[in-house]
């Protein structure tokens, strides 16, 4: 497996660290993690990926080491799309780049997809379709209630990260029980949850990685340069987009895709991975990285 390069980048909100992977020259493929993880989780698609001629870029976001905690201390979905618009630039601004995201990643990706300011030619999201496609999702009513019910007791974290303090001070026991719970049942999980906890190492970072679910979550007003990308993190994609979602996912029942097919615009597709639970670039990177190059051609 190769190492990765680490890049600095001094971007005009935030100094980004970020992997690197491939040929300097290949088409850019700008990888972005979710929670709770790090760039490290793109560690076996990447390799793939650059053995086909792709350059890969994986960040750390906003507050996970070595990136800092943001200064402006703005965890919002549009400054997140704004980091990643920046980065594009800062790469050389190419017009081929694809913009692959994981869960908060993921969900970055969908909304770019919907704005008209998104810079990137292709939009893949893993594990998290878009959020208008979750809600107008065309389930009869009796799966409807089941799931809800079942989608509610997973999602019990992010009721959690609203309590103020404990959270933050509690990670290095709740990373651990995700990383589990998500994962496909008997997976050994240990280093993966071990690289996050490392990627959140003092309390400013574990603050920030918790302030994604409180900025979101609460829908506060994103701050002045983030406002305009904000507007689009609910919209539905109105660009193709290739949807990839573990079929064991502990996190985001894969139910939700059920007729999400109908609302995305022509040419999205929709790929469940046999046997990936939510980080499914971690349990099936070879599945996913044919899949992602099948849709990039």
């Amino acid at each position: 497996m190769a190492d990765p390069r680490v890049l600095e980048f001094d971007l005009p909100h935030l100094r980004m660290t970020a992997l690197e992977w491939g040929p300097s020259d290949g088409r850019l493929a700008l990888c972005v993690h979710g929670f709770p993880d790090s760039a490290h989780s793109w560690r076996h698609v990447a390799p793939i990926l650059a053995d086909n001629g792709f350059r890969v870029i994986a960040p750390f976001t906003r507050g996970y080491a070595p990136t800092g905690p943001a200064p402006d201390g703005d965890y919002h979905l549009g400054a997140l799309m704004s980091d990643l618009i920046e980065l594009h630039a800062a790469l050389g601004a190419p017009a081929d780049a694809a913009l692959i995201g994981h869960d908060w990643g993921g969900w970055t990706a969908n909304a770019l997809a919907a704005s008209p300011d998104s810079p990137f030619a292709a939009h893949i999201s893993l594990a998290l379709p878009p959020i208008r496609a979750i809600a107008k999702a065309s389930l009869r009513p009796t799966k409807t209630v089941t799931m809800g019910a079942r989608q509610l007791r997973m999602s019990w974290y992010i009721l959690f990260f609203q309590t103020p303090l404990v959270p933050e001070r509690v990670l290095d026991r709740v990373i651990p029980r995700l990383w589990k719970d998500w994962s496909p049942p008997g997976t050994d999980v240990d280093d993966d949850a071990a690289r996050t906890l490392a990627a959140l190492p003092s309390a400013a970072h574990r603050r920030a990685a918790v302030g994604y679910y409180r900025a979101n979550m609460r829908f506060t007003p994103a701050s002045k340069p983030y406002k305009q990308l904000h507007r689009y993190r609910l919209r539905l994609p109105r660009v193709p987009v290739l949807l990839l979602h573990g079929d064991t996912d502990g996190c985001m029942q894969a139910g939700y895709l059920d007729g999400a097919q109908d609302l995305l615009p022509p040419g999205s597709k929709i790929h469940i991975i046999a046997g990936a639970g939510h980080f499914l670039q971690v349990d099936q990177p070879e599945a996913v990285t044919a899949a992602i190059l099948q849709y990039l051609g």
